[in-house]
């Protein structure tokens, strides 16, 4: 290893918003998170469910009286010098 071109590393503490405190290996001194494992809701269970109710209901009243216009079929270059190769007959003599 090349020297002096690693940053510093120090054995420090992590300390959550909750409380908890945890021995880490860090280039920080002070390490400071909002949120572990131990208040984190898919490690303790405690899942909070949003209020969904009425998202729906809001959409369907706001979108009522919209209605859902057709966007005209586009014809590929191909296909309609196909469609004039097939229409345009020549005479039989």
């Amino acid at each position: 290893m090349k020297e002096g071109i690693h940053p510093k590393y120090f054995n420090t503490t992590a300390t959550c918003a909750c409380g908890a405190s945890y021995e880490i290996g860090s280039t920080k001194e002070n390490v400071r998170v909002d949120i572990c494992s131990a208040c984190h809701p898919l490690f303790t269970g405690k899942q909070k469910l949003m209020d969904t109710e009425g998202r729906v209901q809001k959409f369907q009243k706001k979108y009522a009286g919209v209605s859902v216009k057709k966007a005209p079929r586009r014809v590929t270059k191909a296909k309609a010098k196909a469609k004039t190769k097939t229409t345009k007959k020549k005479p039989k003599k």
